[in-house]
Order: structure tokens, then sequence, then C-alpha cells
């Protein structure tokens, strides 16, 4: 099969800054300048931050707007297998040649100036947006808010945050206040903030970020908020209604927050024109790969007895692991379960293996493949076993699955964990 044109000219563009990420809108005003202002020409736009379930959130967002009839733009990132799942044009992953174009004309319009990866190719990908009729953009912020890369629409249709919590300090602060600081960035005068639950020393920040711009506040627990039913579904709270959904299609009791948070914005679009009918429907039929995904064939599902389960989510940080461990509690109690994990050195391994000591047997490392940031395996067994996890080392996850079934007594379940990165990797392999 041959190589795609654009992954030639993805990588070209890699060498156009010497760093991967290096906050500034600066270079992203330039360039879109000399585009002729395509971010200008969108679609309402609805602008998500936060640390943990922002793609959760839009993944449930569009599917609820796509229940209702609208064509939807969405950017996210990072891509699981293809970079052309970055972006999705009406509905519709963006096809090679149109992507293709929209990068040679950015490459172009760029003329050889420093600029990171990820400015041009969201560039690129607000160039596509705009030359495509859409009634809603969903805009994914990548790293911060303040300066990210996405923050360049003067006034979009709503701006969120999801659960901000410590990832990023190198690039962000080191404190919960500092992060939500960056984060808040995206907030905009006039324009409705719906915010997922927070720990109160984000909320605070964000709270004086919305009063200094008069942006209408939509909080958690306050104008909206979600929860189980007790009987298989959920319900959804916002502004003085009830409305009973579905079990969410993605697991876990995090995403009846996410489903919640997703439908609150939806309510709030001029443009959109939700029913309750769309929202459970969008509920019901979300898809989103990773994310505490079962995976039901391929290398490392074969090599495990049938009687086990291969689980994979892309979670990350601390409060990921937290999440999963909480799930394993709530749904995974009666096999032991079994971790292999891959992990990028801009995370904290440390922090997201300490609640999973608390459900886990124990974990399998594995050096990422082909990823340059990626923890050695020695150096990621050795602090997980520091975080209380019985730790050793495997050349890849296949390996790891095989001695995981050799050693088992009884059937067991492996969740492959520790990044989007590692996720991909084995995507591209499993289904």
């Amino acid at each position: 099969m041959a190589t795609p044109k654009s992954d030639a000219t993805l990588k070209r563009l890699l060498s156009l800054h010497p760093k991967l990420v290096d906050l500034s809108l600066g270079r992203m005003e330039r360039i879109l300048a000399v585009l002729g202002h395509p971010e200008k020409q969108l679609a309402p736009v609805v602008h998500v931050t936060g640390t943990n379930g922002k793609g959760s959130v839009l993944a449930f967002l569009r599917a609820i707007l796509e229940a209702a009839g609208l064509k939807v733009h969405v950017y996210t990132s990072p891509h699981l297998v293809r970079f052309h799942e970055r972006i999705r044009l009406a509905g519709k992953l963006i096809e090679e040649g149109h992507l293709n174009a929209v990068l040679d004309e950015c490459e172009a319009a760029n003329k050889g100036e420093e600029i990171t990866y990820f400015e041009i190719t969201t560039a690129a990908a607000i160039l596509a947006f705009a030359r495509t009729p859409a009634d809603v953009v969903l805009l994914e912020n990548g790293l911060g808010g303040r300066l990210d890369a996405t923050n360049v629409v003067a006034r979009p249709a709503a701006t969120a945050i999801t659960s901000v919590s410590m990832d990023h300090q190198q690039f962000l602060g080191d404190s919960l206040a500092e992060i939500a600081t960056e984060k808040a960035g995206i907030i905009k005068t006039g324009v409705p903030c719906i915010v997922g639950p927070q720990h109160p020393d984000a909320m605070d920040v964000i709270i004086g970020h919305t009063e200094a711009r008069g942006a209408p506040l939509l909080e958690w627990g306050v104008n909206w908020r979600a929860h189980e039913d007790g009987v298989g579904g959920m319900v959804f709270e916002h502004q003085g209604t009830s409305l009973s959904l579905p079990v969410p299609a993605l697991p876990g009791a995090h995403q009846i927050v996410n489903a919640g948070h997703a439908a609150a914005i939806a309510r709030t679009l001029d443009v959109a024109q939700v029913r309750d009918e769309h929202i459970a429907e969008g509920v019901r039929s979300v898809d989103w790969p990773a994310r505490l995904q079962k995976l039901k064939s391929g290398p490392v599902v074969d090599a495990l007895p049938g009687d086990w389960e291969v689980w994979l989510d892309g979670g990350h940080n601390p409060d990921a692991g937290a999440t999963i461990a909480r799930f394993a509690i709530e749904n995974w109690k009666d096999q032991p379960l079994y971790l292999i994990s891959g992990m990028i050195n801009s995370k904290q391994p440390a922090g997201f293996f300490k609640p999973l000591a608390e459900v886990a047997e124990g974990v399998h490392c594995v050096t990422i493949p082909g990823e340059q940031a990626a923890i050695h395996a020695d150096e990621l067994a050795g602090i997980a076993s520091e975080a209380g996890l019985p730790a050793v080392t495997a050349e890849t996850a296949l390996a790891a699955a095989q001695a995981i079934a050799s050693r088992a007594a009884t059937p067991g379940r492996v969740l492959i964990c520790g990044s989007l990165y590692f996720a991909g990797s084995i995507l591209a392999e499993h289904v």
C-alpha cells in the first residue's frame, strides 16, 4: 500500500520549529492573516478546554448535534491511528486530497517561517472548516487555552471547561490555580461558558474570569448536573428541568458527567434547536475510541485464552488513573486485572500508577514503539514499582499479553493504558 502524500508533508512540517510546544498566538495570527482570516469565516464555534474529558464531551456533543440533523465540523487531537482523525468535515473525516490541499496551502503561506506542527495543522483545519458548509464547529483545545493555537476565534458561540487537574506543569504552571488561569484564557466577553466539576481552587479562577468578562456561567452543581438513576440509566438536570436518559454508550460513571456536560452545551447553542430525543440518541450512539474500549480482535486478544477480556484506555495523568481505578472497583471485581502500559515523558507516571496499584495485580511496561518522547520500559517499570505495582518490562504489548497468559492461574482482564499514542499503536492492529 502506497504511503499517503500527507504523511510526508506532515513529517516535513515537524521541522519548521525547533520545539514541539511553544505556546504563543503570534505565529497563528500571522499565518491566518496571510490565509485571509479563515477563523472569521467559520460557522458558530464551541471551544472546549480542560484536563480530562474534553474529547469525550466533544464526542457526545457531536453525536447530539448530528442527531438533531446538524452538519458538524470537529477538530480534536492527538489522533490515534491516522492524522485525518483530527479533522472531521460535516460528519466525515477529511479526505486525503482535501488534507493535502490545505496543508500545501498553509505551508506556502507560512513561507518557511518558524511555526509549530500543531499551529500549522490547526491553521489547515480552520481553513478546511471555513471552506466547507456546516452548522457548528467544535474545537478541542490542544494545551492550556490562553495561548493555544485554537484560541483564535474572537467570539465563539460558547466555551466549555471540563475538569481541570495537574498536567503539563512545565508549560502551564505548578499549581491548580495557575493551570486553571491558562484554561480560563478561552473565556470570551459575553460568551456563555459551561463548566464541568472542578476543584474549588480551579473554580475560583474560572468564576473570576467569567465575572471579569461578563460571560454567563453555567456551572456544574448549580445550573446543571448529571447522575446515575439507579435503574440502568442517567438523569440530566438543567436550569430547573430534569430529563431521563439511557446509560451512555461510553462506559464509566465519569462518562455520565461528560454526557451531561455535552447536553448542557447543546441546550445553550441558539443554532442547535436540540430536543430531548436528540440528547437521548446522542448519549446512546456516541463513539469515541480508546476510552475504556473493549477490544474484540487482534494480536493481543488472540494471545489470551477466550475467557479473558482486553480493554484499552488512553488516559495518562493522575486523575485518569483514579478514574480507571474507580471503574475497576465498580465493574471489574469478578476477575484479576493486569496492566500493559506505555507512557511519554511529559506525563506523571507515578501519579497515574498510584491509584491503579489498589486494583491491579501488576503491570508490564512497554516502550511505545516509534515515539521519541516515550519513557523507556525499564524506567517506567521502576516508577510503577515505587508506586506500589509489581512491574516487569516487555518488548511489545503482544509479548506482555503472552507473558500474562502463561503465568496467570485464573482468567482475568488486561487493560492497555498510559498514553493516547500507545493506544493509537494498539488500535492500528486491533478492533
